[in-house]
């Protein structure tokens, strides 16, 4: 049996990939970029126990978030769930990607839990795409739990993902055709862009 060459792992880009390119037209850093659908999960505003998490455009292919821990949002008793703590980097990672105006979905994502993350604590998220290998965007994302003066504090969840480019129709195949479809109807090319920028 001949030895086969050790696999590279999915979530690092290959030797080929190159740095991301900030789309001309992407918001300027300090940008509040709002939410990409109203009933998303992880960011709309009109979802009654979603995340609501608010997200700021930074320099290069980086964003900002905040995520403010309510008792929705718990696992244990008093804490975050881990699969909603995941579910935030997703929306993270995948807000980078209105930075480079490109529709995508999530392939790959990698999440590490350092510590609890407490009911009534702002989870603080640095998020940014760092390689980009044809269709595929490799990003990376740190959190950290604010001190009670405002202050940085402890590494509490890292993640890491894979995302890749699709057309605007890969959404219309999968999704409920008619929220898309009447979401298309009532909307601008820009607002269009951006509802599918980040949608898994």
């Amino acid at each position: 049996m001949t030895e086969q060459p050790p696999r590279r792992r999915p979530i690092e880009p290959p030797a080929h990939a190159v740095p991301p390119t900030r789309h001309a037209d992407a918001p300027p850093p300090g940008t509040s970029l709002g939410s990409h659908y109203r009933q998303c999960f992880g960011c709309g505003p009109d979802h009654p126990t979603g995340l609501h998490l608010s997200l700021t455009a930074g320099t290069g292919c980086t964003i900002h978030a905040e995520l403010q821990v309510t008792e929705h949002h718990q696992g244990a008793p008093g804490l975050a769930h881990g699969g909603l703590l995941a579910a935030a980097f997703d929306e993270a990672l995948g807000a980078v990607t209105w930075l480079l105006r490109v529709p995508v979905v999530t392939v790959h994502l990698e999440t590490d839990y350092r510590q609890p993350v407490p009911v009534g604590s702002t989870l603080s998220v640095d998020a940014e795409c760092y390689a980009v290998a044809g269709r595929k965007i490799y990003s990376r994302a740190a959190g950290h739990l604010v001190a009670p003066d405002g202050s940085t504090g402890a590494l509490a969840v890292s993640a890491r993902s894979v995302f890749v480019s699709v057309p605007l129709e890969h959404f219309r195949e999968h999704g409920r055709a008619s929220d898309i479809d009447s979401f298309v109807a009532s909307h601008d090319e820009t607002e269009v862009l951006h509802a599918f920028e980040v949608n898994p």
